[in-house]
């Protein structure tokens, strides 16, 4: 049988990864000196775009990568507020030693509440997490040393100079973006992250080939819930206050779905695009009241229409990039050394050479 001599070799980093990798590092160096030199208003600019962000990559991650719809996420990011809040004011934690703890209770929150929601499937999944976090809302509004309805301050701060405040917030919160971009990209790819990839393109299909679909749905689910509260307790240390309506607001899962589908679904990019391009419409348009989330739906339609994958899935798909390769790609090298060769058949001829072969 003949055969062609093709050397290859198996790639996950591209020129565009490595660079970016680069682009990345020099990033997280800029901001991590903005409080030496950035004003106020720069400080706490950042720590948003970081509640955004992380809240944003959880949602990709269960339902981009998990294909489980939530609309009942900002259980765990008011979960994560109000832990973080607690520690800190009545048991004499650090804020920013509670933000991580608050995520650990919230994963194991997540644990019954997750015998109850998967339950339910698809349309009912979604509204299911939905009436959670409604329930979550009501019962914590009707705590009256929380605060009630009206909800309460951080008061673990008081007697720190502002500047050493702000300033740890922005670390923190860069250092919770670092972790949760870094966590991510190893956990999508491993084989872990393989199985969810399975699960979501079909799930009984995944399950036929040895993929515990219920426990990878499970684990999905916990991490979700973790990263979420993450989230919130950053958020809550930076604004000061908490109460039920803005920690358990509907509006924060609307703000992740469009910031993931703006920069594309199912990928570590999109979200970073579509919680930058999310921040900078916030900031300059929305004092336009009605007229800014007009603009907001306008958008997302326009974007759903034209750009099916997102702006991050559009490019990506036009012009090749890719940030952070999660697939493996074969590269042939057609100038290897014929000693680190690696025989390869040629399909083409195999198949001719089987045609003209007699039959018995």
């Amino acid at each position: 049988m003949n055969m062609r001599e093709r050397g290859f070799e198996v790639r996950r980093a591209t020129r565009a990864s490595k660079a970016a990798v680069l682009v990345l590092l020099l990033a997280a160096v800029f901001v991590a000196s903005l409080p030496y030199w950035a004003g106020r208003d720069t400080l706490r600019d950042f720590t948003q775009i970081a509640a955004y962000l992380v809240f944003a990559m959880m949602w990709n991650l269960l339902a981009g990568y998990g294909g489980m719809v939530s609309i009942g996420q900002q259980a765990y990011f008011g979960i994560g507020g109000y832990a973080m809040l607690m520690l800190a004011n009545y048991g004499g934690i650090s804020p920013f030693v509670a933000v991580p703890i608050g995520a650990v209770i919230a994963a194991v929150i997540a644990v019954p509440v997750s015998l109850v929601a998967f339950r339910l499937e698809g349309g009912y999944f979604a509204i299911g997490t939905w009436v959670i976090a409604e329930v979550l809302r009501l019962s914590v509004a009707n705590v009256a040393w929380l605060g009630g309805g009206s909800g309460t301050s951080l008061t673990a701060f008081q007697g720190v100079p502002r500047a050493l405040r702000e300033s740890l917030t922005l670390w923190t919160a860069l250092a919770i973006v670092a972790a949760a971009i870094g966590l991510l990209y190893v956990f999508l790819r491993s084989r872990r992250g393989l199985a969810l990839t399975a699960m979501r393109d079909n799930a009984i299909a995944a399950n036929s080939q040895g993929v515990d679909v219920r426990r990878a749905r499970l684990v999905v689910y916990l991490v979700s819930a973790a990263g979420t509260a993450l989230a919130g307790g950053l958020y809550f240390v930076g604004n000061l206050r908490i109460s039920p309506d803005a920690a358990f607001s509907v509006n924060w899962t609307a703000f992740a779905i469009f910031i993931v589908m703006i920069g594309g679904l199912g990928t570590l990019e999109g979200p970073i695009i579509g919680a930058l391009i999310f921040f900078l419409l916030n900031k300059f348009l929305s004092d336009f009241g009605t007229w800014y989330l007009i603009g907001l739906g306008a958008l997302a339609i326009v974007v759903t229409m034209f750009f099916p994958q997102g702006i991050w899935g559009y490019a990506s798909r036009r012009f090749g990039w890719q940030l952070f390769p999660v697939a493996r790609h074969v590269v042939f090298l057609d100038d290897a050394p014929s000693s680190s060769r690696v025989q390869v058949p040629d399909p083409v001829h195999a198949t001719r050479t089987a045609s003209s072969a007699p039959h018995p």
